[in-house]
């Protein structure tokens, strides 16, 4: 076997496996890149690049050590970092779906197509797309302009869903959406059902925006009204529809377990859709003074607004386990190492901001005001079991806790330094961040007093994302 270098407590390293240089291989080298370290070389070179001219050579230097110890960007930041490829570093986005079909709504939201084309130019640089498609007027609404009937959300998912299947992303990335209708949407049973239609959506995951009232109704076992703002058809206005006093259309009163209990059914045979806690995200959410979140990224974990954006980078935490199964001494995790891996790589990801190609200047505006990053972990089922502790187990959870809350702290800590050199991020409100309910409020006292002081350089720092082939690629499956 090839000899390879020891990790710092002298334990060796194992060869790569077979499946993890084909991942690497298939999806990521460019060019003449021979191994891991060739690209990895080409990330930081490209990350460092829009550092000041004089620190460009040192943060190069420790970009590459931090990836070499397991501070790895998300599959888009690895694939087409410092590449002439023109395609986007930023795994997904959000993306806004108006209730008309082209130009803008009349709240200023694009329309159906114009949605569409944003996706498929999104998707074409290599972004996945999450969108909310409740404002589409539902099925049998009055559409004055052409005096037709609306055909719904559901239909027009179906057109997103084609775009999807026809739009080859950059480097050969498989598209990926993210569909979200709110509770009481008056189509909102189509879409939950929608799946159990053998190739329907193929190339969406689907979540149902649930929202405090309507959990209240379903513990309650109340009734619950399934509502628009666009006037239904004459149809269903005979067949009882009616406005409420703040101008919403009722269209159909159901019981609100009778929907929990079709979703919960939907869940169990096809394992979709999932539900988005809207009230819970935008009341955690940092900057809900001056945002507001309807939809995540494909995968889920990312909460956005509209042109929102995930900025990646998982941390490998079996990296920083010392002594793995007590070899040479006793397993115990790296917290200070693991602490510098964390701030550096905020760094890092914050020039990923300034790094990329943007599908769209929408997208690049938005980051630019809030300048979200996500750093996250991959691992942590690996490094418990070569600590010794289960995951079953109380030492397991505090162990897990306590990696959590370190990265937490670290990158917040990171941020703050970062903005006293760079800069807030420009959207910054400290009495609004740090208001009593967000997830910032919650950081320890200390920390909310230096953010309170020098502001803090990203409007969101943590993300626990999904890692299937950067793990395979250079986790080595962990």
């Amino acid at each position: 076997m090839t000899s390879l270098p020891l990790f710092p407590d002298g334990a060796p390293r194992l060869d790569p496996q077979p499946i993890s240089l084909d991942v690497l291989r298939e999806k990521y080298l460019k060019g003449q890149e021979a191994g891991a370290d060739d690209l990895y070389r080409r990330v930081a070179r490209a990350l460092a690049s829009v550092e000041a001219p004089e620190l460009r050579e040192r943060y190069e230097a420790l970009f590459l050590d931090n990836l070499r110890g397991g501070a790895i960007g998300a599959g888009r930041i690895m694939s087409a970092a410092g590449t002439d490829i023109q395609a986007t570093l930023i795994n997904c986005f959000v993306q806004p779906v108006g209730d008309c079909i082209q130009g803008q709504d009349d709240e200023g939201f694009p329309g159906i197509y114009e949605a569409l084309r944003e996706a498929a130019e999104t998707m074409r640089r290599g972004g996945g797309v999450g969108y909310d498609f409740s404002r589409i007027r539902p099925r049998g609404a009055r559409v004055r302009g052409t005096a037709s009937l609306a055909s719904g959300p559901c239909s027009y998912i179906n057109v997103f869903d084609q775009s999807c299947s026809t739009v080859e992303s950059a480097g050969s990335r498989r598209g990926a959406q993210m569909g979200v209708l709110r509770i009481d949407h008056p189509d909102v049973r189509e879409f939950i059902t929608a799946k159990r239609t053998p190739g329907r959506w193929n190339n969406f995951n689907v979540s149902v925006g649930v929202s405090d009232a309507f959990m209240q109704a379903v513990v309650d076992d109340q009734d619950w009204q399934l509502v628009h703002r666009a006037m239904p058809g004459e149809a269903m206005i005979a067949a009882g529809a009616r406005q409420r006093e703040d101008g919403l259309w009722v269209y159909q009163t159901i019981k609100a377990r009778e929907l929990w209990d079709t979703v919960m059914r939907s869940a169990y045979d096809f394992a979709e859709p999932g539900i988005l806690f809207l009230d819970n995200i935008n009341r955690d959410n940092n900057l809900r003074y001056c945002e507001r979140i309807d939809a995540t990224n494909p995968c889920g974990e990312q909460p956005l607004p509209s042109y929102g954006c995930c900025d990646l980078g998982p941390i490998v935490l079996t990296r920083f386990v010392r002594h793995p199964f007590d070899k040479g001494g006793g397993a115990r995790f790296d917290f200070e190492a693991f602490e510098r891996a964390v701030a550096l790589q905020v760094r890092a990801l914050d020039n990923v901001l300034d790094v990329t190609w943007w599908p769209l200047p929408q997208q690049r505006d938005e980051a630019q005001a809030k300048r979200r990053i996500g750093v996250g972990f991959t691992g942590l089922g690996n490094t418990l079991t070569l600590l010794g502790l289960r995951y079953d187990r109380e030492e397991g959870r505090h162990m897990a806790a306590r990696i959590a809350e370190t990265m937490r702290d670290a990158a917040y800590r990171a941020s703050v330094a970062l903005a006293q050199e760079k800069g807030s991020f420009p959207s910054f409100d400290a009495d609004g961040y740090l208001a009593e309910g967000t997830f910032a409020s919650r950081l320890p006292a200390d920390l909310q007093a230096l953010i309170r002081q020098h502001g803090i350089r990203n409007s969101h720092l943590l993300s626990i994302a999904p890692t299937g082939t950067v793990s395979l690629a250079f986790a080595d499956n962990a």
